[in-house]
C-alpha cells in the first residue's frame, strides 16, 4: 500500500519533543500504585532499559516480546525498545503456552521480558515455548535514577529516525486463522494518536485512568502513545475493579478508558455505592471501545453520573478510524464518524459502493494503516481495507456496526475471540469428533461462548473438555457452556449452520431454567 505521507522524521521528533519538554518541567508520567514517575524518571528508567537490553544483544529491527502487566515498567521497557530502533511485542499476558510459541516461532524475537511473578514463564519459555528463547527477567534491569542526566546522553527518549520506522508487532486474536503479527509503524500510530487526542482534548493537566490491558491497541496506543503524546499523567489500575477505578478517578482522574463490561460493572457497583458517583461526576470523559456498548448502559451511565460515554471503533489493522464527538451530539448505539486522516466507506455484497443507510462492509483508509501482516508479504491492506464488521449510516452520517461478516468471530468482555481457534483445540480431545463454538448474546460480556459437541453428555466428559480447554486457551477464550448433540446442523453442503446452533442455545438454556 502506498503510504499516505513521505516518511519524514515529524511524528517521532514531536513525541520526542514532548517527552523531553515534559522531563524537564517536572510533569508526573505515570503513577503506578503508590509510586508517582515523572517524566525525568521515565526518561532515565528508558535510557536504563536499553542499556540493558544492549547488553542482551538487541539491535535495530529486532524484536523484543514482553509478558509484562500494565504499569510503569511496561512503559519503559516499551521506550527502550524505541530507543534502540528494536520492535516491541506486546504479548497477551492471559496466554497460555502453546499461544505464546506460536508468536515466539512467528516472529522469532531476540528476547522476551518477564516478570518475576510469572513463574510459569521461566519454565514453560523455554521448555514448551521455545528451548532458545532468551528471556529476560525484570528484576536483573538497574531502576532509574533520577537526575543521570539521561535526557543529554543517548538512547535516553531518542526515537528512530524515521516515521516508517517499525514500531510495534500487535498480534491479531487470530479472527481468520492463525494469529498475525500486525506491523505499525511509528509515524502510523502517532499521526493516528495525535488526530484522536487532539479531538478529545487530551491536555497536560489531565490524568488518564488506564485499567486496561496493554497488548493491544486499546491501552497501549491510545493510553500510552496518545497520553505520552500529549504529556499528560497516567494513572495505571494493572486488574481492573470498580472500586480501583472510583478511587483513581477521585484522587484526581479525568478520563477513563473503558470496554462496555467494565461500565456493566461500574453500574453493578455503583447501584450498590451511589455515594462513589460523585467521584465518576467530577471527571471529564469516559470513553468507550473494542465492542458495542448497549444504548441502555449508555442511558444508565449518564442517568448515574451525568456523563455520556464517547464510543469509538478501530482495530489493529487500522489503529482508531470512527469516533463520537467530544463536543456535540455522542449518539448511543453508534461509533460516530471518521477521525480526522481517516476515510471510510461501505461496499454492499454486490461489490459497489453504497451511498444509502442501506448496510454493508465497512472499508477504511487514512494514515493509521498498519504496513502489513508479518512474514505474509502478499497479505497487505490495499488501497482500502477491509474490516469484515457490517456497518450502517444514519442521516447525519453516523455510524453503527450490525454485525460481523463471519460469525465465526466473537466478541466477549472487549476481546475478539476466534471460534475456530477453539473447536481446534476441543478437537484435539479424545471424546470430540466434531464440534462448533457460537457466541450468544450476554448482559455483561456481550457475547458468552458456547460449545456443541456430537456425543452423549455425560458429566465427567463435560469436566474433562472444561479442564482440557484451560489447559490450552486463555481463560476468556473457554467456552461457558457444553451443549451435547447427536449431530451438529449442517446445509446440503455440509457446512455447520451455526445461526441454528444459537437458537437452539436459547432454547436450551430456556429448558435449563
Amino acid at each position: 500500500m502506498e503510504r499516505p505521507h513521505p516518511p519524514t522524521p515529524s511524528q517521532v521528533r514531536r513525541l520526542g519533543a514532548t517527552l523531553h519538554e515534559r522531563a524537564r518541567a517536572g510533569g508526573t508520567a505515570v503513577v503506578d500504585g503508590a509510586r508517582s514517575w515523572s517524566y525525568q524518571d521515565l526518561a532515565d528508567a528508558a535510557a536504563a532499559r536499553a542499556r540493558a537490553l544492549t547488553t542482551r544483544g538487541v539491535r535495530e529491527g529486532d524484536r523484543v516480546a514482553s509478558l509484562l502487566s500494565p504499569g510503569a515498567e511496561a512503559v519503559a521497557w516499551n521506550l527502550a525498545c524505541y530507543a534502540l530502533g528494536a520492535v516491541f511485542v506486546p504479548v497477551n499476558t492471559r496466554y497460555q503456552a502453546a499461544e505464546i510459541r506460536h508468536i515466539v516461532e512467528d516472529c522469532t524475537p531476540r528476547l522476551l521480558l518477564h516478570e518475576p511473578a510469572s513463574a510459569r514463564v521461566s519454565h514453560e519459555v523455554r521448555a514448551a515455548i521455545h528451548p532458545a528463547l532468551q528471556t529476560l527477567d525484570i528484576r536483573a534491569a538497574p531502576a532509574p535514577t533520577s537526575g543521570a542526566g539521561a535526557l543529554d546522553t543517548p538512547p535516553a527518549l531518542c526515537l528512530p529516525r524515521h516515521d516508517s520506522a517499525l514500531a510495534l508487532l500487535i498480534y491479531t486474536s487470530g479472527t481468520t486463522g492463525r494469529s498475525k503479527g500486525v506491523m505499525l509503524e511509528h509515524g502510523a500510530v502517532l499521526r493516528n494518536m495525535r488526530a484522536l487526542t487532539d479531538a478529545w482534548e487530551f491536555k497536560p493537566e489531565d490524568q488518564l485512568v488506564l485499567a486496561l490491558p496493554l497488548f493491544h491497541v486499546h491501552g497501549l496506543c491510545i493510553g500510552v502513545h496518545g497520553g505520552l503524546l500529549q504529556g499528560l499523567t497516567l494513572r495505571i489500575i494493572p486488574k481492573f475493579t470498580p472500586a480501583a477505578v472510583v478511587e483513581a478517578l477521585r484522587a484526581g482522574g479525568t478520563i477513563f478508558m473503558g470496554v462496555p463490561t467494565m461500565y456493566t460493572r461500574l453500574l453493578t457497583h455503583l447501584r450498590a455505592h451511589p455515594e462513589d458517583a460523585d467521584a465518576l461526576r467530577g471527571a471529564r470523559l469516559f470513553t468507550s471501545g473494542s465492542a458495542a456498548l448497549s444504548p441502555q448502559v449508555f442511558g444508565e451511565f449518564f442517568e448515574l453520573t451525568g456523563h455520556r460515554i464517547l464510543e469509538r471503533y478501530g482495530m489493529s489493522e487500522t489503529l482508531i478510524t470512527l469516533s463520537n464527538p467530544l463536543h456535540g451530539e455522542r449518539r448511543p448505539g453508534t461509533v460516530g464518524l471518521p477521525v480526522p486522516g481517516v476515510d471510510v466507506q461501505i461496499r454492499g455484497d454486490d461489490g459497489a459502493v453504497i451511498d444509502t443507510e442501506s448496510p454493508g462492509e465497512l472499508e477504511v483508509r487514512g494514515a493509521g494503516m498498519m504496513r502489513g501482516y508479518w512474514g505474509l508479504p502478499d497479505a497487505h491492506p490495499g488501497a482500502w481495507f477491509a474490516t469484515g464488521d457490517i456497518v450502517a449510516r444514519d442521516p447525519a452520517g453516523y455510524l453503527s456496526i450490525v454485525g460481523r461478516k463471519s460469525v465465526d468471530i466473537i466478541k466477549s468482555g472487549g476481546f475478539k475471540i476466534a471460534a475456530r481457534e477453539i473447536e481446534e483445540v476441543l478437537r484435539a480431545h479424545p471424546a470430540v469428533d466434531e464440534v462448533g463454538v457460537v457466541g450468544v448474546p450476554h448482559a455483561e460480556w456481550g457475547e458468552q461462548l458456547v460449545a456443541f459437541v456430537e456425543g452423549r453428555e455425560e458429566h465427567e466428559v463435560r469436566e474433562s473438555l472444561a479442564q482440557h480447554c484451560k489447559a490450552a486457551l486463555a481463560h476468556y477464550k473457554c467456552p461457558r457452556h457444553f451443549w451435547f448433540v447427536d449431530a451438529l446442523p449442517r446445509n446440503a453442503l455440509g457446512k455447520l449452520q451455526k445461526h441454528l446452533l444459537k437458537r437452539a442455545h436459547a432454547r436450551l438454556a430456556g429448558d435449563a431454567e
